[in-house]
């Protein structure tokens, strides 16, 4: 399912995703302050792009914690908005249930993403 599962995801909803982790992490580098962040995002693009076969593992101390804070005021809403729209759409369908998850994960991911790892299965 992983692979067919990431070739639906992508050309159904996960290149819309992934693109907008790719222009926050762009947006985060223009600044030099701000490279650290705007490499997680890119990291995380990855997910957004293909997020079968992949878990979340969340975790992290008092520095994420405070990186977490400032990214939900600058940039983790409108990415959590965008994922929770995508999956509520996908969920209306029985088939487009696995993909509406995955959404939902991200949306979390969107939240939360520093001190976050992403795990291969």
């Amino acid at each position: 399912m992983g692979c067919l599962g990431n070739l639906i995801w992508f050309v159904f909803g996960g290149f819309v995703l992934g693109l907008g982790w790719l222009i926050a992490g762009i947006l985060w580098c223009i600044t030099i302050v701000g490279i650290p962040i705007g490499m997680q995002c890119f990291k995380f693009a990855s997910l957004a792009f293909f997020p079968f076969g992949k878990e979340v593992d969340y975790g992290g101390g008092a520095v994420s914690l405070l990186l977490n804070i400032i990214w939900i005021i600058i940039s983790g809403v409108p990415l959590a908005l965008e994922a929770a729209v995508v999956g509520a759409i996908f969920c209306i369908t029985i088939v487009g249930i696995p993909f509406g998850l995955q959404c939902f994960k991200i949306a979390k991911l969107a939240l939360m993403p520093f001190g976050s790892t992403i795990r291969y299965n």
